[in-house]
């Protein structure tokens, strides 16, 4: 228990900022929605010129952008990669700074096993990592009521909430992985951008072109599409791959770093 609140203690600061840069992302991205919605037809029309390729990479397809529930599952994209980022940046880290700050002896002569150490570790950032997704539901209920001059939307937020938590957690899990295999904090946090902006692009790829559709298999990013979980709500076979995923990212985690050899 000690562990956990020291952990939670030495993330505070992150945690916060992070929280205040989603609060702060729904704001400004509510008041442009207002902007496009006086706009009306002339932003559709102007939308409609866009290439494919720009289309893609901002996630604007067919969706009404003047509807608020279109605005946000397009401004979902984003919860998604900034959620995305600070999940697998706190996954990358969590293991490997005891090694970074000169900590791992002083944690390892404690009467605790290695995995006791890492489930105390990963049940802190789990925490810091539901805070970001409580506080974007939260934020996006209470702002977007503010702009919303139709239905509400809760159902819709309350959705893409539960699909960004289990993005948050895929990427977590991914990033735990990276840590205990890279050597050293930077070349995890390195390996842990590559690979998610790797995915991100990817999944860009596969709005571009539908001949590389078995691509959507290798990218979190598809697996919880704002607008397919709009119009058909979760894919079974997509939350059972993600299951799979966050157990084998946890199951190898924790056997490798039981054998890993610490730099003290």
């Amino acid at each position: 228990m000690n562990i956990i609140f020291r952990e939670l203690k030495s993330i505070r600061k992150s945690l916060i900022i992070w929280s205040v840069s989603m609060m702060f992302l729904i704001y400004v991205g509510m008041v442009k929605y207002a902007g496009v919605r006086e706009a009306g037809d002339s932003m559709e029309e102007m939308m409609s010129t866009l290439p494919k390729g720009m289309k893609a990479v901002f996630g604007i397809g067919s969706l009404d952008l003047t509807q608020v529930s279109g605005y946000y599952i397009v401004f979902f994209l984003y919860f998604a990669l900034l959620g995305g980022v600070h999940a697998i940046m706190q996954g990358s880290v969590v293991l490997s700074k005891e090694e970074r700050d000169k900590t791992a002896d002083f944690l390892m002569v404690k009467p605790i096993k290695r995995h006791q150490v890492v489930t105390s570790k990963i049940l802190a950032s789990l925490f810091a990592v539901v805070v970001v997704n409580l506080v974007t539901w939260v934020s996006s209920v209470i702002i977007v009521a503010q702009y919303n001059e139709g239905s509400s939307i809760n159902g819709l937020i309350r959705d893409l909430m539960i699909a960004l938590l289990i993005l948050q957690v895929i990427f977590f899990s991914v990033g735990l992985l990276i840590g205990a295999i890279a050597p050293s904090t930077k070349k995890a946090t390195g390996l842990s951008t590559g690979i998610l902006l790797g995915t991100f692009l990817m999944s860009v790829v596969v709005d571009l072109y539908s001949k590389l559709d078995f691509l959507e298999y290798f990218t979190p990013f598809k697996y919880f599409d704002g607008k397919a979980i709009y119009k058909s709500g979760f894919d079974l076979f997509h939350l059972i791959l993600s299951v799979v995923i966050i157990f084998l990212s946890l199951y190898f985690t924790y056997r490798i770093y039981q054998k890993k050899d610490l730099h003290v």
